[in-house]
Formats: C-alpha cells, sequence, structure tokens
C-alpha cells in the first residue's frame, strides 16, 4: 500500500492541524457537556449525591488516565511508523494497543467489584454519601469495557488521519449520555427512579455505543492497519515501546487523582458543601481544557509522521499554531469565568452557600487558565517525539511539589477561599518549567533534522 499522498506529509499545516484538530474538539466539547450535564442532574437530587460524585471523580480520572496514556504511546508509534512506511509494525502495534485496552479493564472490574465501598467509607464517614458514592462508583468500574474500548479504537483512527469518525463515536456517545440521564435519574418514560445509578448507567451505555461505532469505523474504514485477533500472541517488546511513552503519560493524568483526592481531604475540613464546589468546577474547566486536549489529539499524530519523514519545517509549523490557538481557547474561557461565575454556578442548583465558597473559586482558579495553556501544548510535543518523561516531570513538579503542599499551607490560615490559590501558583511554576523543557526538546530533536 502506498501511503505517500498521506495528507499529514502534504497538506498546508494550518489547513490539516484545523481538519486533524476541530472534529475532536467538538466531540470533546460534547464530552465536557454530558461531564457538565450528569453533574448537573445529580445535584437536583441532592448537594450530597454531588458531593458523592465529585469524590467518584479520582477514581474515573485514573481510569481515564490509563486509557488515554496507553493511546498516547500508541498514536504516537504508530503514526510514526506509518509515516515511515513500515505497515507491518503498525498492524503489530493495533493489535496489541486492543490487547492492553481489555487487560485495563480487567483491573477496573476487579476494583468496582471488591473496593468501591471501602474507597468512601475511608475518605468520609457520611452514610448518605456513601451509598450514592459506592452506588456510582461500582457500575462505573464494573462496566467499564466501553470506555476503554472506545478509546483504543478511536486512537486508531486518530493516528490515520481519521479524526471526523472520532468525532461521530464521541458525539454520538455522548448525546446518548445526555439524553438518558434524567430518564433514568429521576424516572422518566416508564423508567424507575435511579438516583446516582441512573447517572453511571447513562454513561457506561454512551461509552460502549460509542466503543462499537469505534470498531465498525476501524473495520470498514481504516484500511491503512488492521487489528489482528487470529492467532494474536502479546509482543512484549512493542508493549513496552508503547508504555515507554505512556506510563509518563498515564502517570502525568494520574496524578491529578492524587491531587482531586487530596484537595478533597483538605476541603472536607472545611466542608463538604466545598467538595461540592471543587467537584463542579472540575466539570466546569473542561469546558476550556477540552478542546486544548482535542488540539493535541491532532497534532500528535501530525508531529510524530512529519518526524518520521524528517520534515522539520511542518514540525515547526505545527508547534507555533498549536501554542497560539490554545492561548486563544484557554483566554476565552478565562474570560466567561471572570464575568459570569454566579450563572455558572447556578445551573448546579447552587445554594447560598455554594454560591459564597464557589464564585470567588472560580475567579481565582481561573487565573492559571492562559499559564495553562501552554503547558498543555508543551506537554503533548514531548510525547509526540516520544519523550514522554519531560511532561511526566512537568505534572510531579505542578500538582505534587507546588499544588498539594500550597493548599495544604494556605488551609492552615483557616479559609477556605485562599486554598484555591494554590492553583495559579502551581501553573506559573509549570509554564516557567515548559518553556525550559520545549527549547531543550526542540534543540535536541527538531534541530538535528
Amino acid at each position: 500500500m502506498q501511503q505517500g499522498e498521506n495528507k499529514m506529509g502534504v497538506m498546508p499545516i494550518r489547513r490539516l492541524l484545523i481538519s486533524m484538530s476541530l472534529p475532536i474538539m467538538i466531540s470533546m466539547l460534547v464530552q465536557a457537556l454530558y461531564n457538565i450535564v450528569d453533574s448537573i442532574f445529580v445535584a437536583q437530587l441532592s448537594e450530597d449525591a454531588l458531593t458523592a460524585v465529585s469524590m467518584a471523580f479520582p477514581i474515573q480520572n485514573l481510569m481515564i488516565a490509563i486509557a488515554v496514556g496507553t493511546g498516547a504511546g500508541i498514536n504516537a508509534l504508530l503514526s510514526r511508523a506509518l509515516g515511515g512506511k513500515n505497515f507491518k509494525r503498525a498492524n503489530d502495534l493495533a493489535s496489541n494497543a486492543v490487547f492492553l485496552g481489555l487487560f485495563s479493564y480487567i483491573i477496573f472490574l476487579i476494583f468496582g467489584i471488591l473496593f468501591s465501598r471501602a474507597y468512601f467509607i475511608f475518605q468520609i464517614d457520611d452514610a448518605q454519601i456513601i451509598e450514592y458514592g459506592t452506588t456510582y462508583l461500582s457500575i462505573i468500574c464494573i462496566a467499564s469495557i466501553g470506555v476503554f474500548t472506545q478509546i483504543v479504537f478511536e486512537r486508531l483512527l486518530q493516528s490515520t488521519g481519521k479524526t471526523f469518525y472520532t468525532m461521530i463515536t464521541q458525539g454520538i456517545g455522548a448525546i446518548i449520555n445526555i439524553i438518558l440521564d434524567p430518564i433514568l435519574i429521576f424516572g422518566y418514560l416508564g423508567m424507575p427512579r435511579m438516583g446516582t445509578a441512573g447517572a453511571a448507567i447513562a454513561t457506561i451505555i454512551g461509552q460502549i455505543v460509542a466503543a462499537i461505532l469505534a470498531i465498525i469505523f476501524n473495520s470498514r474504514i481504516n484500511k491503512e492497519i488492521k487489528v489482528n485477533v487470529k492467532g494474536f500472541r502479546p509482543n512484549f517488546e512493542i508493549i513496552r515501546e508503547i508504555y515507554s511513552i505512556g506510563i509518563p503519560s498515564i502517570m502525568m493524568i494520574s496524578i491529578t487523582s492524587i491531587t482531586t483526592y487530596g484537595v478533597n481531604n483538605i476541603l472536607k475540613n472545611f466542608s463538604s458543601t466545598a467538595i461540592a464546589v471543587f467537584g463542579a468546577y472540575f466539570k466546569l474547566q473542561s469546558f476550556a481544557f477540552m478542546p486544548v486536549f482535542g488540539l493535541n489529539n491532532g497534532m500528535i499524530p501530525i508531529i510524530a509522521y512529519n518526524y518520521g519523514a524528517k520534515n522539520k519545517e511542518r514540525i515547526t509549523e505545527t508547534i507555533r499554531l498549536s501554542i497560539i490557538y490554545a492561548l486563544v481557547i484557554m483566554f476565552t474561557g478565562l474570560i466567561l469565568i471572570q464575568i459570569f461565575p454566579k450563572e455558572i454556578l447556578s445551573f448546579f442548583n447552587a445554594s447560598e452557600d455554594m454560591l459564597s465558597i464557589g464564585v470567588p473559586a472560580l475567579r481565582i482558579i481561573s487565573l492559571s487558565y492562559i499559564f495553562a495553556g501552554v503547558s498543555v501544548v508543551s506537554g503533548s510535543v514531548y510525547q509526540a517525539f516520544g519523550n514522554g518523561m519531560l511532561s511526566l516531570t512537568t505534572a510531579v513538579s505542578r500538582q505534587l511539589v507546588v499544588l498539594l503542599p500550597a493548599a495544604y499551607g494556605l488551609s492552615l490560615f483557616g479559609k477556605v477561599n485562599l486554598i484555591w490559590y494554590s492553583f495559579p501558583i502551581a501553573e506559573i511554576m509549570s509554564f516557567i518549567l515548559s518553556i525550559v523543557f520545549l527549547r531543550y526538546i526542540y534543540k535536541e530533536k527538531v534541530v538535528p533534522i
């Protein structure tokens, strides 16, 4: 098969980056919408229900971290193999990617069955929150086959430049979730009222449908790679290569779980309302960050492909435009949150107490957005060149070395609003480190081409 005319090697970069990224950005915005809708409906049950779902976030984020981190390794290696016209290696990578997705699911299946309740009991002694949270988290974990399968097969599509189809899979999955949320949570159209269980079931149904669509698109449309199931045996050398890129990415995203868990435990010393505010914020921030992540998902295969093809000019232009677009997106998010914090929180059925904590929280945390845009893009640039350790170093420094200690230190003053300043403090440090590492990776990888 001749791949000399693959658009990642010939299309003008501005148009290529937009065509690759825009479908993913749209689908991720839809995902951000359904994450928020999920919490909006849950908040109508009670503030305790919103707190429980917020406390489940670290495990959900860990699940996403493993799937997306593995996908980052798959994406970079597959695009590089296709750029170098090594199609046998591309097929082997795809087959091992599917194996890793199934293996990851088994881990969370076991956690969901055995440890969901213990996870909440360890954090809080409110029986209602424990019940809401255990029900929600156990369903999300036990049925997580959908999210792992969906992300793996979407990465196969992205690696060959077919991002339009990932927009369809993610978009349809999200729309199904949004439709089913009120029906299953509140018991409309003859369905029983399921509460937080309904929110979880709506989520996993959307994920499973998206996974099925991603499999169909790969088998019928993605002709550049083939997943070999018959006679498959894991190739541990390929798995090692995938995780040499993927593990730093997994750890980088997983650190958010550690940070969220830690901040939740700091906030519980003030009130469960503060935890609900923090959970609502994490849903809201996805409206700013998801488009940048979509931009990154379009950027990584372009850089990796042209690195394999040794095209220096296209790599440089891709990085430059990605940073500019990310800054525009994050600045827009900053302005909206600064102007409309009360209106945004009102969607979560916010009480006066929640508003008194949430309005300053949103305004303070969003100050970090401009710095965050550069850091997020830079981290994906490192991954595209196969140097995920730089991304991990930045993430560890930001969240574990600066953010958590700063949040704890500020909490000692006894004012919950001071805790939110730990976010812009950490992001400024991350921005400085990202600039240093970006200059290093450019000098080491791009200049010698």
